[in-house]
């Protein structure tokens, strides 16, 4: 497993780092790990879930002409 080192972090963002683990229950290293893995990992569960409801819901969305079809096409039968 790979480590890094971070330099010249301000003070104040370093406690508000301590603060924002100790919320959440754990080290400042292991907040620092999901930070980065949400900030690089990509979207997924409840954050794309909500994201897309920001897009797509309300007058966010987008509304699209249907084409018309006048006629269903037969039922398949199956037969022996």
């Amino acid at each position: 497993m790979a480590s890094i080192t971070v330099r010249n972090i301000d003070d104040t963002l370093k406690e508000r780092l301590r603060v924002r683990a100790a919320t959440h229950g754990h080290s400042m290293e292991e907040e620092v790990r999901q930070i980065l893995s949400q900030a690089v990992g990509g979207l997924t569960g409840a954050g794309l879930l909500s994201l897309s409801r920001d897009l797509f819901s309300g007058n966010s969305g987008v509304d699209l002409d249907l084409p018309s079809r006048p006629q269903d096409r037969a039922a398949p039968e199956f037969g022996a």
